[in-house]
């Protein structure tokens, strides 16, 4: 059986896939598996998945799904996974050449029972670190208290399989394709710390249509998604101005929801009643921003 899994959600993705595969080709050691979560793509993803099977360069699984969001394609993903690590790989990033073997030998040498995991750096295409290093190299540290601590910039979570599986799902709404990730990250991050690693792993690309760049859609199209999110955020907030921050989002997501009874359904009701008039304007502002890109789209 191979060490890790680097598995992939992927929708409609099909010719920034291609280079992922290239990039998993070079990989100067194949102790892994490529897991692709083909979320619902119409763009002949699977066809080319196919085609990259038969030349039999690397190990790959196919799963395709109606499409759930990238929350439903991780969720399949754990499910499916019985290596003792794994990463994902968004589609439009790929690897370094010796990102598997850096993971592998790492977690080989410094990793236990004791770690979630671990965590290295993700790089621009121009090489440039995106963020900050990690203070000290190799020493335990959660996610969460890396940027408690002022730690600026995304991470490439390697994950025990065993630990991110006894967490729970995330959950699906009906109609609705976004959960925040870092949801489980963050349940993880009260039990176990990650070990940290200043290498670069992962290559990263911003889409223009990508998740993190059409957030004000995100929250007008997926509010069930965000309530429930919002509200794991209030439980697990450290400060009251970070818990008030959330519930003002909450307020504005549970508007949108048209949930008449979100006071009593938060974990925070009065900090939940303050925020209604800040969430107010939250909601219409927001309302603002997703009518007026769709007039620009529009014309």
């Amino acid at each position: 059986m191979k060490t890790l899994t680097v598995f992939t959600p992927a929708y409609n993705r099909k010719e920034t896939l291609r280079r992922t595969y290239k990039s998993l080709c070079m990989q100067n050691c194949k102790d892994f598996v490529w897991l692709i979560i083909d979320d619902g793509s119409t763009d002949g993803t699977e066809e080319a998945v196919k085609e990259w099977m038969s030349e039999n360069i690397i190990e790959i699984r196919y799963i395709y799904q109606e499409n759930q969001g990238m929350h439903g394609a991780h969720n399949t993903a754990y499910h499916n996974i019985d290596t003792e690590l794994n990463t994902c790989i968004d589609s439009d990033d790929y690897m370094t050449d010796d990102a598997v073997e850096k993971i592998i030998t790492t977690w080989e040498r410094y990793g236990s029972n004791k770690y979630a995991g671990l965590m290295g750096l993700d790089v621009r295409q121009d090489g440039s670190l995106i963020g900050t290093l990690f203070k000290d190299n190799l020493a335990p540290l959660s996610l969460t208290d890396f940027y408690r601590t002022g730690g600026k910039g995304d991470r490439k979570l390697v994950y025990r399989t065993e630990v991110i599986n006894s967490y729970p799902d995330y959950p699906v709404f009906k109609g609705e394709k976004y959960v925040g990730l870092d949801y489980k990250y963050s349940l993880i991050d009260r039990d176990f710390p990650l070990l940290t690693l200043n290498e670069p792993l992962v290559v990263v690309e911003y889409q223009p249509d990508g998740s993190s760049n059409s957030m004000y859609r995100q929250y007008w199209n997926n509010p069930q998604g965000w309530c429930f999110y919002r509200k794991h955020k209030m439980k697990m907030a450290q400060t009251f101005s970070k818990r008030f921050r959330e519930a003002i989002h909450y307020v504005s997501s549970s508007i949108r929801a048209k949930d008449a009874a979100f006071v009593f359904k938060s974990p925070y009701p009065l900090t939940t009643l303050a925020a209604i008039p800040a969430g107010i304007i939250l909601f219409l502002y927001t309302f603002y921003k997703v009518t007026r890109r769709r007039r620009m789209n529009i014309s």
